[in-house]
């Protein structure tokens, strides 16, 4: 569902862009918050907010759109200037998942209305990108896997999802999460594992 606007006068977006800020805060502090709440927190009326927004799912989508624009442009800095392809994969890893963690709640909240199929369609350009340098990196020998490179950046998609959801229920400590997933999908693409976790470490420091 597309957000609505009261206009597209420089107030009118700083009104939007708030009411966005507060409400992924309130939605991180509680995932279960209303309009009404956010409303509150962002200091407008109800009204407003809906004038906005037309509904709670149209909120969360927009909020959804803008995790996935930070998340393409840290993949893109992340490997921005690496040459060599398991640093690249490594370095996007890390710098996607310090924005992932801020979001992760986001994404599970998500999923009661976004839908995981939604999610996944809008990462489509990240999963396009990733695919090309997994299919350098195959291409090259550097990484071995018996799937081809689109499923593989599926699987690594994936991971990435389960590593959120792994902290999200406390499984895995969120400050080691980065570096845990780094070090899997480089393994998963047939990199050594005392190789991945020596990359891993070098980009961390």
């Amino acid at each position: 569902m597309t957000p609505m606007t009261t206009g597209h006068s420089p107030r009118a977006e700083a009104n939007r862009r708030h009411i966005l800020d507060v409400a992924l805060a309130e939605l991180l502090r509680d995932p279960d918050a209303s309009m009404d709440q956010i409303a509150r927190a962002a200091g407008v009326v109800r009204r407003t907010v809906y004038g906005h927004f037309p509904s709670r799912e149209a909120l969360i989508s927009t909020l959804v759109d803008g995790a996935v624009e930070a998340v393409a442009a840290a993949d893109a800095a992340g490997r921005e200037g690496i040459d060599d392809l398991a640093q690249a994969v490594a370095g996007s890893v890390l710098a996607v998942w310090k924005v992932a963690d801020r979001y992760r709640i986001l994404v599970a909240l998500a999923q009661r209305s976004v839908t995981m199929e939604g999610i996944i369609e809008r990462l489509t350009p990240v999963r396009q990108a990733s695919t090309e340098l997994l299919q350098r990196g195959l291409d090259e020998g550097v990484f071995v896997s018996p799937l081809p490179a689109p499923a593989l950046a599926y699987v690594h998609e994936q991971m990435m999802f389960a590593v959120m959801e792994a902290v999200n229920h406390g499984l895995l400590d969120a400050q080691e999460a980065g570096r845990s997933a780094a070090v899997t999908v480089l393994t998963a693409a047939g990199v050594p594992a005392s190789l991945a976790t020596a990359l891993v470490a070098k980009l961390s420091d």
